[in-house]
């Protein structure tokens, strides 16, 4: 069964890699928009001065 997503929105976690992208990139081809909604912690540093 063809699944036709054109005209849908998709909001679609941790698109930026792993299952996420994955996920995000097929239903992309299957013609839906993505939203993807993303928040990276910057790396660790030094601990505040105390």
């Amino acid at each position: 069964m063809p699944v036709e997503l054109a005209g849908q929105v998709a909001i679609v976690t941790g698109a930026g890699r792993g299952i996420g992208r994955a996920a995000a990139l097929e239903l992309a081809r299957l013609g839906a928009d993505i939203v993807s909604p993303s928040w990276t912690a910057p790396g660790p540093s030094a601990p505040p001065p105390r």
